[in-house]
């Protein structure tokens, strides 16, 4: 499985170190954010690892909704439940939720869609940042505090007509930013094809907070950033 280098499973709970949580990122998402930097005072695991962990052990339904709760420190020690109801949840020890999954229609186990679907999305969602972010709150006149950029992932959903796509696309069909005093609230919403044919629509929203007036300069030097460091990492890989 590609993800098997991602976490690790030990007495039926899954673990995901600092440097698992990092490389997957950057590997697969393509997200450079310096939250999931290993030495990062504010690491965090990408939700789409998490989101990516759910669909290769329950498989991918063709409605689902994700709500990210909190966000899981390197090294928890998580459980992936399942309910009567078919929700799932991801939850630690204490019976702290990271993370809760509603879905209904049919469901596939194909191993060879749930991991096209996943890829799919996920380099569609590690595009966050500068790709879809910046000109959305460049055009709002705002921007995050550039000392400490945070940028949360709140939820997303989809919905699919079809679950036998091998090499789905996925595509931006539409993006807002909503400001709400120094809080922003971005959707971007997507549609799934295969071939020329559209199969999906979905949304995900993202939460900014710390807003602040839009700093060009500041902003320029982030994306700049950005760039140096995926360059530095693919000269490692």
């Amino acid at each position: 499985m590609f993800l098997d280098n991602f976490h690790t499973l030990t007495d039926g709970r899954i673990r995901i170190s600092a440097e698992q949580a990092s490389h997957f990122a950057k590997r697969v998402a393509g997200d450079y954010n310096p939250i999931h930097n290993p030495d990062a005072r504010r690491f965090c695991v990408p939700g789409d690892l998490l989101f990516a962990l759910v669909l290769a052990r329950f498989g991918l339904s063709q409605r689902m909704t994700f709500r990210f709760l909190s966000m899981v420190g390197a090294g928890v020690a998580l459980h992936f439940r399942e309910h009567a109801d078919g929700g799932i949840q991801v939850e630690d020890d204490t019976g702290k939720v990271y993370l809760k999954v509603e879905r209904s229609g049919e469901s596939t186990h194909d191993e060879s869609v749930v991991e096209a679907f996943t890829r799919r999305y996920v380099a569609f969602s590690g595009k966050n940042f500068p790709h879809y972010l910046k000109p959305l709150m460049e055009a709002q006149g705002v921007m995050f505090n550039p000392q400490r950029p945070l940028v949360i992932y709140d939820s997303m959903g989809f919905a699919l007509d079809r679950l036998d796509a091998l090499d789905p696309g996925l595509e931006l069909a539409d993006s807002s930013f909503e400001v709400i005093g120094k809080r922003g609230e971005a959707l971007l919403e997507f549609r799934m094809t295969s071939g020329a044919e559209t199969i999906g629509s979905g949304s995900k929203k993202l939460v900014v907070s710390g807003l602040r007036d839009y700093d060009a300069d500041a902003m320029e030097a982030i994306v700049d950033e950005f760039y140096r460091l995926r360059r530095a990492y693919e000269a490692m890989a």
